[in-house]
């Protein structure tokens, strides 16, 4: 029996904590990472979509014009209840376009001073859009409802997850190996679509 041919699959991103987990929970299927940090003259796509789902789905094409494999874009918004929904779509750069985890953490939690923990529920969302030469194949959802914390907790994870709370896990995402968080995510979610929708396709060609 010949051993199955590999699938290259470009990750458009450089955020090292997304690349651990997507290919943690894709790492079963016959398919061949490689990231951005590898496409040297790609110019960097501006994420000024108004939503989770156009953010992914303007990467994923955008990006997708600099290599001949499939590319899967991911974007992901913290929405948190006492504040209308922000930080939203504009969760990575929150405290400023350049700005750290640390920071983005900081100005949350600073909006949040003295609001009760009744009032601190937020939801993780996350769109993975796949796009190959300039058109769309598919996009999939995920989310995860949890608490904002009034302080970090656990050193694991990356953006937001020192406080993003679980409640039924009574655990932060920080908390968490990759393995756990990706049961639960948003983002783990959304890979478990995107896992079938691989292994269905390779399964029918």
């Amino acid at each position: 029996m010949s051993p199955v041919e590999k699938t290259r699959l470009f990750l458009a991103t450089t955020n090292d904590g997304k690349i651990r987990e997507i290919q943690h929970a894709l790492e079963e299927l016959p398919v061949v990472f490689f990231t951005l940090k590898d496409i040297k003259d790609a110019e960097i796509c501006a994420e000024e979509k108004p939503t989770v789902l156009e953010n992914a789905i303007y990467k994923a094409l955008h990006y997708s014009r600099y290599s001949d494999a499939l590319t899967l874009a991911d974007d992901t918004g913290l929405e948190v209840e006492a504040l209308g929904g922000a930080p939203g779509v504009h969760s990575a750069r929150y405290a400023g376009e350049l700005a750290s985890d640390p920071e983005n953490i900081e100005k949350l939690l600073r909006a949040l001073a003295g609001v009760p923990e009744e009032k601190r529920a937020a939801r993780f969302v996350c769109v993975m859009a796949i796009a190959f030469r300039g058109r769309l194949i598919k996009s999939f959802h995920g989310h995860c409802e949890g608490r904002i914390l009034e302080a970090p907790q656990g050193t694991g994870g990356f953006g937001y997850d020192p406080v993003f709370l679980v409640p039924s896990l009574n655990r932060t995402f920080a908390e968490l190996t990759t393995e756990q968080k990706n049961k639960i995510s948003h983002r783990g979610k959304a890979l478990e679509r995107v896992h079938d929708y691989f292994l269905y396709a390779t399964e029918t060609a």
